[in-house]
């Protein structure tokens, strides 16, 4: 999608320009569209050791679990010695709204910027520092954004046992992306018999509106991930890990497939045990290269109980918590002087953090002994950043 100006920007009288034409003059991109680019990297990833888990005990595989394990939590236990979970998962979703704005009735306004040049006052009869004079800077474009977004990522994913207590990790995402926006603009001229600002037509006689489309779909490698995980202490009752990952940006920003910068998260991770029920904790840090998103502090609590002999329930509250100031960048209130002072919102989009909370519900079910099925969704518990209401993941791993 092309640049847009929104808030006070450069607009040059008889030289109007709409977003998606040649613009002679452009301000920033799309915060929509920077978010988009950007979130459809941040796909879940699933456990690293699900399944039953092993050490070795004279040679002998002892079971250090019980469960079928978390989905997208992490627990202690890794997989034992030479063991290998491989695995492959289907995950759906739609961007459905952003901070909250449904996001097929996101609204911006493009103003103009302040004139002033040797010469102005007198040309124009007023004090051209002041914005609203000329008159014509009281011109505004009203942009009514409607985008669509879906998403699905068939990830392919191994998991080795280099240790009883370290498991290497690959994670292959391919990225089905299919885009669809639509934007009317329409000009409101502040006074005058005739236009200063229009698309088409003359100033007596002008066109105030336009409407412009965009499709497209791709398909491709995401954002691989590789992982590491250590396993620092195990008892009977619990157990303490460490994992380190890291999203490198292999998938293609320009097509919405990938983020195009790296991305690196460190957990700490607890669990405990108590007989088939597991509680579990994950502590840690997300880093993100570039400016597009911001750190987060992660947060999982939850547990996998087995509830039958092949059957695991697990359930999490996952969070994101932003570091700092928002890297998805608003245009301020724009502040008019003149012929009468008063302010103007630009976006309906809210200037609020973009923190995440989401609710993650779902089973393992295992009908053979080295098999799991996997069913999962994922919900928001909240509305900051770019959400879905619904992400849904199916998957099969295996473990021999």
């Amino acid at each position: 999608m092309a640049p847009y100006c929104a808030g006070r920007c450069p607009v040059n009288q008889r030289e109007l320009r709409y977003p998606g034409s040649s613009a002679k003059r452009a301000c920033h991109a799309s915060p929509p569209t920077d978010a988009l680019g950007a979130s459809v990297a941040n796909i879940p990833i699933g456990s690293t050791s699900g399944g039953v888990t092993f050490h070795f005990e004279g040679g002998a595989p002892v079971p250090i679990s019980t469960s079928a394990g978390p989905i997208f939590a992490e627990r202690a236990q890794t997989l034992g010695r030479g063991r290998i979970l491989a695995g492959i998962s289907r995950t759906g979703f739609h961007f459905a709204t952003l901070r909250g704005v449904d996001m097929g009735n996101i609204g911006l306004v493009f103003t103009h910027e302040n004139v002033d040049f040797p010469g102005c006052d007198a040309q124009f009869g007023g004090d051209c520092s002041l914005y609203g004079v000329p008159v014509l800077e009281n011109d505004a474009i009203d942009f009514h954004l409607s985008l669509n977004l879906d998403v699905q990522v068939t990830s392919m994913y191994l998991t080795y046992g280099v240790s009883d207590r370290l498991d290497f990790g690959l994670v292959v995402p391919v990225v089905q992306a299919n885009f669809r926006g639509e934007s009317d603009a329409q000009i409101r001229p502040f006074g005058g018999t005739t236009a200063a600002h229009y698309f088409a037509g003359t100033p007596d006689n002008p066109v105030l509106s336009a409407h412009r489309q965009s499709l497209g779909s791709a398909a491709g490698l995401g954002d691989v991930a590789l992982r590491a995980k250590v396993n620092l202490r195990e008892t009977p009752r619990g157990g303490f890990a460490i994992l380190i990952d890291g999203r490198f940006p292999t998938g293609s920003r320009q097509d919405l497939l990938g983020s195009g910068k790296f991305a690196g998260r460190v957990l700490a991770i607890f669990n405990s045990r108590f007989s088939d029920f597991s509680p579990h904790a994950n502590v840690g840090y997300l880093y993100h290269a570039g400016t597009q998103q911001n750190d987060a502090v992660l947060g999982t609590v939850g547990f996998d109980d087995r509830m039958a002999e092949r059957v695991t329930l697990a359930a999490d509250l996952v969070t994101e918590l932003q570091v700092g100031d928002s890297e998805l960048r608003l245009p301020p209130v724009v502040t008019y002087d003149a012929p009468f002072r008063r302010t103007l919102n630009p976006t309906n989009i809210p200037e609020i953090r973009d923190d995440l909370v989401n609710g993650s519900f779902g089973v393992k079910v295992t009908p053979a002994t080295s098999t799991t099925l996997v069913l999962n969704t994922l919900f928001p518990l909240n509305r900051g950043g770019l959400r879905a209401n619904l992400v849904y993941t199916a998957g099969i791993e295996y473990t021999f």
